[in-house]
């Protein structure tokens, strides 16, 4: 064993100790947890109950129609139990119907909990009503909300903080042990970074060769996307502005495009480096050329129109007085987790697409799928009490979903992503894996390129 590999395990030692400290001290935030209202009524009419919630960082005095849930209360016989999913830091609650409903409906019980473990229970009585709201409003004691809520995850947080420390471990060691490997296409990528560079430019250029306006279709079809999604939900389907965690109404407009820029970005990746040894095929079958790099080549040119579509989104939210702070700097990490993220999937996509032509249509239809899985034009916050818990936990399983919620973040939610540690964690897990398993599955096809191609 070499000095370099040995220096090289004690990096990965440390790192190993490192993350795995952060996992076992890391505590799950409260906020990013579902309770649940319970209403037990009588309602001798259909009508619609709403629930309005306040949380720890709402300042406003008053309730906000963007912290309002609306129940439907249909008529059944003897007395229903309405569930409404609230999140976890919770300081208030308001119920009410509307004034002329007000008779049609009785309270018998209204109670706050987490799983089957009851929170807090809230008194019926004048004391809390408003006569001039029609309204029941108590205050929520969020401190218990919280020792209940870390009792109940207890034992969870401690099998998944096991389960963590266990395959960040595995991976690093799995890397460390076969690293020569798994750095020699990384090793022929920077060493032709220059052709590399060129490459990516000619293919930019030759996706518009022949066309009168050459270049510029690379911008004009992305923004007539937006404008056509801009127009048909809040101006034909009127959606209006889309409500945050934190309350913050955001025009349609600049929430859609947060969402479809980074999209735009890895379909077009995807789509075009999943072609890339077939489109390339005359240098694929050169000796002398590094096809490893070719992958590599199509992201790269993927990435002009990217950056152009940051700077238009900026000049957006300007233009809308969300202006770029110290937040904004993080689409820069958000674009190399997608660029990485990417990378991965098209080495695998691409060395497989030579043997199995069929795989691009696949492809075609998983990214279908997968934008409308991915929450670009739907609000998961506002349609979470809609969604069951299992249904919501399996769409942020998506790591488009870690990368579209970090544009946000960085554009005009104020979040750092180092505040979302386990979904930064379970990302960057995810696409290592992709990443190595995708260069691993190119390195073992590769041999046989040039004969199939």
């Amino acid at each position: 064993m070499n000095k370099k590999k040995i220096l090289v395990g004690i990096l990965f030692l440390i790192i190993m100790i490192g993350t795995n400290l952060l996992a076992i001290f890391h505590e799950e935030k409260v906020q990013d947890i579902s309770v649940d209202l319970h209403i037990i009524c009588e309602a001798k009419n259909d009508l619609g109950i709403q629930t309005y919630y306040k949380q720890e960082d709402y300042s406003d005095e008053k309730f906000s129609s963007n912290h309002m849930i609306n129940t439907n209360a249909t008529k059944d016989a003897g007395m229903n139990d309405y569930d409404v999913a609230l999140p976890g830091d919770v300081t208030a609650v308001r119920i009410n119907t509307s004034n002329y409903m007000m008779d049609n409906i009785e309270y018998s019980k209204v109670y706050l909990s987490y799983k089957d473990e009851v929170i807090e229970e809230y008194n019926i009585s004048q004391e809390y009503y408003n006569p001039e709201e029609k309204s029941y409003t108590w205050n929520v004691d969020n401190v218990r909300t919280k020792e209940v809520v870390t009792s109940a995850r207890s034992i969870r947080n401690i099998v998944l903080k096991i389960l963590v420390c266990l395959i960040i471990d595995v991976l690093l060691i799995v890397i460390w042990v076969k690293l020569d490997s798994i750095l020699a296409i990384p090793k022929d990528v920077f060493s032709n970074r220059k052709l590399i560079g060129s490459l990516a430019k000619n293919d930019f250029k030759q996706k518009f060769a022949g066309s009168y306006l050459g270049t510029v279709w690379a911008f004009v079809q992305p923004i007539i996307t937006v404008l056509v999604y801009w127009f048909v939900f809040e101006k034909a389907l009127n959606v209006g502005t889309q409500s945050t965690k934190a309350g913050i109404g955001i025009p349609f407009v600049l929430w859609l495009i947060a969402g479809l820029v980074p999209w735009f970005f890895f379909s077009e990746v995807i789509a075009s480096g999943t072609n890339a040894l077939i489109e390339y095929n005359y240098l694929v079958k050169k000796v002398v050329f590094k096809i490893s790099t070719l992958p590599v080549v199509k992201a790269i040119s993927s990435l002009f129109v990217h950056f152009f579509f940051v700077v238009f989104t900026i000049i957006l939210y300007s233009c809308y007085s969300y202006f770029p702070s110290f937040y904004t700097l993080q689409l820069i990490y958000y674009s190399f987790c997608m660029f990485i993220l990417s990378l991965g999937l098209i080495y695998a996509f691409s060395a497989i697409m030579v043997f199995f032509r069929d795989l691009a249509q696949i492809v075609n239809v998983i990214l279908q799928i997968g934008m409308w899985m991915t929450p670009i034009m739907w609000n998961m916050d506002a349609m979470a009490n809609r969604i069951p818990g299992w249904a919501v936990t399996i769409l942020k399983l998506n790591p488009m979903y870690y990368i579209v919620n970090g544009y946000r973040d960085a554009l005009y939610n104020n979040v750092w992503f180092w505040e979302r540690p386990g979904m930064t964690a379970y990302f960057w897990i995810l696409t290592v894996i992709v990443l190595v398993g995708g260069m691993a599955i190119f390195r073992k096809l590769q041999q046989h390129f040039a004969d199939v191609l």
